[in-house]
């Protein structure tokens, strides 16, 4: 094959790409299905424009090690904590149960010991690209069931790097001792690689990112991101590594300096080409024929994923503390397969062949149609989260209707009502504190935020704040004041909606993320409104004005 053949082939896959991804956005759904479908039409199984080459794949590799890349650079062990237990505890639990239970069963249904726990490893990962690319697209990221699911999603990246080493350590061998060396190699391996990155990344680019006639020239700083970038991914390839462990190792430790926002911004437009062919040569994968007389098996198999991962994930966010409706939103978010997983397929099926052929072909299929199902899952998991509380809810109020002790509101409401103990709320409770601090309650849903409301000494309830029962428990009907700071827009509506029904006398403060929405939260019954985007502006605006010359003070002249 020739040059112009292989640019060709990038050419179609990108051109598809660019239609199919135009197409999928139009109808509401995240570009990355598009990207997939294009893969599939124009890859060797459909129509055969493009050949499934070695350039492709080779393309296909570098793709996903900048994408690993840019979240090494975003990761940080202090965003991790910032998500709280969730990330940490649930995320991890997450995807070690997932892979025992997933492995437990490939096993039971006929697959060796060691390829069916490269099937838990990859089923255990979800899909950061596309959950993230739908929670922005509802607004819905900074949302509870939002945080939780960014938040397992981080550590499941974190843990492609272990699932990795684990498939290498796993074609080891036969025996314990052939896997431990494999195993202990890797380690050495990536040790003396690390080592050559720490002593690169502290010693050589930051001189060279300090020189001055680069920061003239913006075009050298860009070229040796790149080099950083894709150099990482070919040192790994050099020591016999997964590319991918590389680029990542490489982006966490420049994610720790100084100039990880300007490298990260630097590789942007390189790294939107490759993942694009990234997730269109996963597309060629796809088998249109295979999964069309395997239908039932292809069914069956995202049915038993879906469901599995959605209630292991229930489970694991309703013990760490988080109510019913919330946990089964998260769950339902992370029901997918993720991208990763394919590269995890790759490894497993082809460079150090641990699946059979046609359980390769099962667990590509079964993973492109969760990720087409992910779009819906997603919208689906806020309705969910509602049907459920307000089921919950329901049954709470019948058994207290049946004679056993309810909980009894306040003989004397709160004169002010603060719903939502973020950031925002927070601020709010400290504001008021000394005014008012008797006469202050918080609703708040997330138990990390609840137990802060207590130290402050405040009276809490918990729930969410979008049902009716909840805003009566907490005697909303007796406020004065209600603050409403959380971000969802949303939510934000159907509180004030409530608010405005229970207190209408009250006032009622809502916090407006977006300026489109300070109309209908107005329209929705809010007094005064705080504009984030407005108030933004107005205080940069004053910070900018601090420092413009004033034409009335001319400048001080030295009389010397």
């Amino acid at each position: 094959m020739t040059t112009w053949d292989i640019m060709i082939d990038i050419l179609v896959l990108l051109t598809a790409a660019l239609v199919l991804g135009t197409v999928a956005e139009q109808l509401r759904q995240s570009a990355i299905l598009g990207y997939l479908m294009a893969g599939m039409v124009v890859g060797p199984n459909v129509l055969g424009l493009v050949g499934e080459g070695a350039h492709v794949r080779a393309i296909a590799e570098l793709g996903v090690a900048m994408l690993l890349f840019t979240i090494g650079l975003e990761f940080s062990f202090r965003r991790l904590m910032r998500l709280g237990q969730v990330a940490l505890v649930g995320g991890s639990l997450q995807v070690v149960i997932t892979l025992a239970i997933a492995a437990v069963v490939a096993k039971l249904l006929g697959l060796p010991i060691r390829g069916a726990i490269a099937v838990g490893a990859m089923v255990a990962l979800s899909s950061t690209a596309c959950v993230v690319r739908v929670l922005l697209d509802r607004r819905a990221i900074e949302s509870l069931y939002g945080r939780n699911a960014l938040g397992i999603l981080l550590l499941q990246d974190v843990a492609v790097i272990p699932l990795m080493l684990l498939l290498i350590a796993l074609a080891g061998g036969d025996t314990v001792l052939g896997a431990a060396k494999v195993l202990g190699r890797t380690i050495i391996l990536g040790g003396a690689l690390v080592g050559g990155f720490v002593l690169l990344l502290n010693v050589l680019v930051p001189r060279l990112l300090n020189l001055e006639r680069w920061a003239r020239n913006r075009e050298l700083p860009i070229l040796l991101a790149i080099i950083l970038a894709v150099g990482s991914a070919v040192a790994a390839h050099a020591v016999a590594l997964p590319p991918a462990v590389g680029a990542f190792v490489a982006g966490v430790l420049l994610g720790g300096s100084p100039f990880a926002t300007q490298i990260r911004s630097d590789v942007g437009s390189l790294r939107t080409v490759l993942v694009t062919l990234f997730f269109s040569s996963i597309g060629m994968l796809a088998e249109p024929v295979w999964i069309a007389a395997h239908w039932h098996v292809v069914a069956g198999t995202v049915v038993l994923i879906m469901a599995g991962k959605a209630a292991i994930i229930w489970i694991i966010v309703r013990l760490i503390g988080f109510t019913h409706g919330l946990a089964a939103a998260t769950g339902l978010c992370l029901a997918q397969v993720g991208e990763f997983s394919f590269v995890l397929a790759e490894l497993a099926g082809g460079r150090i062949p641990l699946i059979a052929p046609e359980t390769f072909k099962l667990i590509v299929s079964a993973t492109l149609v969760t990720l087409f199902c992910t779009p819906f899952l997603v919208a689906a998991a806020p309705r969910l989260a509602d049907l459920i509380e307000s089921r919950r809810l329901r049954g709470r109020a019948g058994a207290a209707g049946d004679g056993n002790e309810a909980e009894a509101p306040d003989a004397q409401g709160p004169d002010v009502v603060v719903i939502g103990f973020g950031p925002a709320g927070q601020a709010v409770a400290h504001a008021l504190y000394n005014q008012c601090r008797d006469q202050m309650a918080v609703i708040e849903l997330s138990p990390r935020n609840a137990k802060t409301a207590r130290h402050y000494g405040l009276s809490v309830h918990m729930g969410d704040a979008t049902h009716l029962d909840v805003l009566e428990r907490a005697s909303i009907n007796q406020a004065q004041v209600i603050a409403i700071t959380i971000p969802d827009p949303t939510d934000c509506r159907t509180i004030i909606h409530l608010c405005r029904r229970l207190a209408p006398g009250a006032v009622i403060v809502a916090r407006s993320r977006y300026h489109t929405y300070r109309w209908e939260f107005e329209l929705a019954g809010a007094r005064e409104i705080v504009d984030e985007e407005e108030q933004v502006g107005l205080r940069v605006a004053a910070t900018a004005r601090k420092y413009l010359a004033r034409p009335e003070e001319p400048p001080e002249v030295d009389s010397a």
